[in-house]
């Protein structure tokens, strides 16, 4: 039984590093923009899990993992931006106020499932204009949900949390290492 994660992400890889070395990718092929959810949590956990049952249906054997994170401001939900334009819509609205981190995890294995989402509450400070559009001319905001890496240079602009730093990266450490054991040794 292998544990396979069902994500392409730099960011998770490396921090299921942190969890365990003994895994392979194997990157989902959903839908993303098919899945609908009543709230930006559920969604988070709805994709993550189509993620993970996508996987799981050719590798039925092996432990799978997937995720997906979504930003929620003021109920609009931020995922990955499509171009700069709207890279810079996202960051406008999360300038000078708080917004939610919601990152779904599930775990399945021979068709059992163990989910949860993770919730962190990122408060910015005010982005300056110059600074908010030359960010969007960096590669940085693009494959990220709501347009920035906290461990990146959006980093400058958060003036505190609530809750797991990693859960903002799109692997709530902790929580995956929970799920992760109901299936493996860790």
């Amino acid at each position: 039984m292998s544990l396979l994660l069902a994500s392409g992400s730099p960011r998770r890889r490396e921090l299921l590093g942190l969890i365990t070395h003994d895994f392979t990718v194997r990157v989902s092929h959903v839908n993303e923009e098919s899945i609908l959810a009543p709230d930006p949590a559920h969604l988070a956990l709805a994709l993550a899990t189509a993620k993970a049952k996508d996987v799981a249906a050719l590798y039925p054997d092996d432990v799978v993992l997937g995720c997906d994170t979504v930003v929620d401001c003021g109920g609009q939900v931020f995922g990955k931006p499509h171009d700069e334009e709207d890279a810079a819509r996202m960051l406008r609205a999360l300038s000078g106020r708080a917004h939610r981190v919601y990152t779904g995890v599930c775990v399945c294995c021979r068709g059992q499932a163990a989910a949860a989402v993770e919730t962190t509450v990122v408060h910015f400070d005010p982005i300056a204009e110059d600074d908010l559009l030359a960010y969007v001319r960096t590669p940085e905001p693009y494959d990220k949900a709501g347009a920035y890496a906290i461990q990146g240079h959006a980093a400058l602009w958060c003036s505190g949390i609530e809750g797991c730093y990693y859960n903002i990266m799109g692997l709530p450490v902790r929580r995956t290492a929970q799920l992760l054991k109901e299936f493996l040794p860790l």
